[in-house]
């Protein structure tokens, strides 16, 4: 177990903020874990559940404001207890935050095939039937996330963003991650909402934009001044608004929005740039992630 130590408290500064993050073995929690230091945060890795009640205690007595606990399955069977040991801090009125991360069986396989080391239940064995495994025990967990990443298209800075998008401000308002793709490289799996905007011409057909990107001011310009796109944007812009309240209401800190288009390069790129400009002029912490940028 590790522990790595840069935020504290005074008495005034409110109740302890406890983060949990777990997940799939390769899936980045370690990235996870060392975004969330940069960030202030005190964070623990690898845990034994039962000790994570009195952790709690013992920083919160020592001025530790915002802690994240790393909780996997390298603790064997101690990991069984996770379910008793988050119903006993609901009980005494602890809220944790559960941060999921997960990646596909290809993208598993291939980072444990770079990094030669095997994973904790593998023991010997296939590493197909330890991934199935670790599934199995972590679906519970999944299912009760607050928030769920799928790192399988993303790099180790894209996911710190993640994390920085969620976790870097102090009691924030709702916080709304853009993410652009392309649907031919599949839908993302961790989104709350997904929008399609192939109902507008694609760049992709003009010669002179078809090099460049959503990001680029010509592109831009021909994307918002086709029929229907800044409507799309102001329907987008006002669900969420309902919405918000709700999702605060719920708990929940941040809401994911899809943006897809054939290949994630030019119209959805332009459209969730615009709609982030528009949430950021009213003051929406907002963060955009361009998944599919670069890979067309």
């Amino acid at each position: 177990m590790s522990t790595h130590d840069h935020s504290s408290r005074d008495d005034d500064t409110g109740p302890q903020r406890v983060v949990v993050i777990t997940g799939i073995s390769g899936a980045g929690r370690r990235t996870a874990a060392h975004a969330m230091e940069d960030l202030g945060w005190y964070v623990v890795d690898n845990l034994p559940p039962t000790m994570l009640g009195a952790l709690i205690d013992e920083t919160s007595e020592n001025g530790v404001d915002r802690l994240a606990v790393v909780l996997d399955v390298r603790t064997r069977r101690m990991f069984e207890g996770i379910d008793v040991a988050l119903t006993d801090l609901t009980r005494r009125g602890i809220d944790p935050e559960t941060v999921f991360l997960e990646a596909s069986d290809e993208a598993i396989v291939k980072r444990q095939e770079s990094s030669r080391r095997p994973l904790p239940l593998q023991h010997g064995g296939h590493l197909m039937d330890a991934i199935s495994l670790e599934r199995r025990m972590l679906s519970g967990i999944r299912a009760a996330a607050d928030l769920v990443i799928d790192t399988t298209s993303i790099n180790a800075r894209q996911l710190a963003q993640r994390i920085d998008s969620v976790f870097g401000g102090e009691d924030a308002p709702l916080t709304i991650q853009l993410m652009t793709f392309g649907f031919k490289r599949g839908v993302p799996i961790d989104a709350d909402l997904v929008f399609d905007v192939r109902f507008l011409p694609n760049p992709y057909w003009v010669p002179e934009l078809r090099p460049k990107t959503g990001l680029s001011p010509d592109v831009a310009s021909y994307v918002l001044a086709q029929p229907g796109a800044r409507q799309f944007i102001d329907r987008v812009d006002e669900l969420l608004e309902g919405m918000e309240p709700g999702y605060i209401r719920e708990g929940k800190k941040q809401v994911t929005v899809a943006i897809g288009c054939t290949g994630g390069k030019h119209r959805s790129t332009a459209i969730a740039e615009e709609l982030a400009t528009r949430l950021r002029s009213r003051g929406r912490p907002v963060a955009v992630l361009h998944r599919d940028l670069g890979r067309e």
